[in-house]
């Protein structure tokens, strides 16, 4: 049986040069990923090659030199005939197409395609800024001459047409809510609005880590809350994860709250039976 003569370097079926070799790019100038050129069909020639190229990495293609790398990183062709189609260096998938950015005045060199902070940047003054005459610095003093409560946000509802309904205010005062909080015991069965939340209050009194004022702190029936009793790490009850919560006193009702049992029914009020 006769040896089969190997394949000249070049040489590719007719049938494979319809497709396209999923080929890797490196630049010896830049760290940024090249992205993988995936559309570059063994039919196109490398002057086409380094067009694309030049789009992605600020090389110009008269300044170009290419060199494929197999798996391993080793230089197996020299991509240097524009005219050839890239099928004629037969890459594979895997194969890397290095390019070596010959001008000594390249964007890409130094790092000029990635290092932002190498770039100036345009900085504005103070008293620039000030004497400009259309700013936001402007339009926000004369939208407060004439309102003196004016938000932006207060000026987007009325934009919009919907009503405004300012921020509550900042509570600095410590004693925020005490008189509220003092008709309330731990061990108290309560409820919680919004939502009929219920549940057992487990703390009374201030909470370090939360805005001022006093706090009333529950373990609900059911996974509705948001701790297990401990704040930045302090401890005021135990409950499981996710039962524990925190809440202003005025929020909190107490009384004869049972917990609520999804699965009663109207029958069981001894009406009917």
């Amino acid at each position: 049986m006769d040896t089969p003569l190997p394949l000249p370097f070049g040489w590719l079926p007719e049938r494979s040069l319809r497709f396209a070799a999923r080929t890797l790019v490196t630049h010896a100038l830049s760290d940024a990923a090249v992205p993988t050129l995936r559309h570059a069909h063994q039919q196109m020639t490398i002057e086409r090659v380094k067009i694309k190229l030049s789009f992605h990495c600020g090389t110009s293609p008269s300044a170009m030199f290419l060199q494929l790398l197999d798996e391993s990183g080793n230089v197996c062709a020299t991509l240097s005939e524009d005219h050839r189609m890239l099928g004629y260096y037969s890459p594979h998938n895997g194969y890397t197409i290095h390019i070596v950015d010959t001008d000594p005045t390249s964007a890409s060199a130094g790092g000029w395609l990635e290092d932002t902070a190498l770039v100036e940047k345009y900085k504005m003054s103070d008293e620039d800024y000030g004497n400009r005459e259309e700013s936001y610095r402007r339009f926000k003093a004369k939208k407060l001459a004439e309102d003196p409560e004016w938000t932006l946000e207060k000026e987007m509802c009325i934009k919009r047409g919907v009503p405004y309904n300012p921020p509550a205010p900042k509570v600095t005062d410590p004693d925020h809510l005490k008189d509220v909080a003092e008709k309330i015991s731990v061990g108290q069965r309560c409820k919680v609005e919004p939502g009929d939340r219920r549940g057992e209050v487990c703390y009374v009194g201030r909470v370090e880590g939360l805005p001022p004022g006093y706090w009333v702190g529950l373990r609900y029936d059911e996974p509705l809350g948001k701790n297990d009793g401990a704040v930045k790490g302090k401890r005021y009850f135990d409950a499981p994860a996710g039962y524990g919560a925190f809440v202003r006193p005025d929020k909190v009702e107490v009384g004869e709250f049972p917990p609520i049992d999804e699965f009663a029914s109207d029958l069981d009020s001894g009406d009917e039976i």
